[in-house]
């Protein structure tokens, strides 16, 4: 009888050890992917950042050919067509600035979280003696 005692013992030590093989194992795989899954996610960030320089860029250079053709097709002095370019790109600007700022005022932040720890604040005050 001791002998079936020691080998179920023996089995449950060996399930124990083997799941707990299979749980490192599995939290190693889980990091490795993370690690991977990370390096891919900076490749296309620097990718991303790159392309948005390259906009702001070319945008640059397209506002200087527009600033150039606007005084060169009127005759007027190149400060003018570059002071009529920011003006209008100023007044996007503006224009952009107030939507963003209307539109982050106005919503709530976090409403489900927010309303959650109310519930659970009012619940924690009436469960109290």
């Amino acid at each position: 009888m001791n002998e079936y005692d020691q080998s179920i013992a023996d089995v449950l030590r060996r399930t124990l050890h083997d799941a707990q093989d299979l749980v490192r194992g599995e939290i190693a795989l889980a990091k490795a992917e993370v690690r991977q899954e990370m390096r891919r996610a900076g490749v296309a960030m620097a990718a991303l950042a790159a392309a948005a320089l390259a906009g702001v860029i070319g945008i640059v250079f397209l506002l200087t050919a527009v600033a150039w053709g606007i005084s060169a097709a009127a005759g007027w002095p190149a400060w003018t067509g570059f002071a009529i370019v920011a003006g209008v790109v100023l007044m996007a600007a503006a224009v952009l600035a107030a939507v963003g700022k209307q539109r982050f005022n106005g919503d709530r932040h976090m409403p489900l979280t927010v309303d959650t720890l109310k519930e659970n604040m009012e619940w924690t005050r009436d469960r109290k003696p």
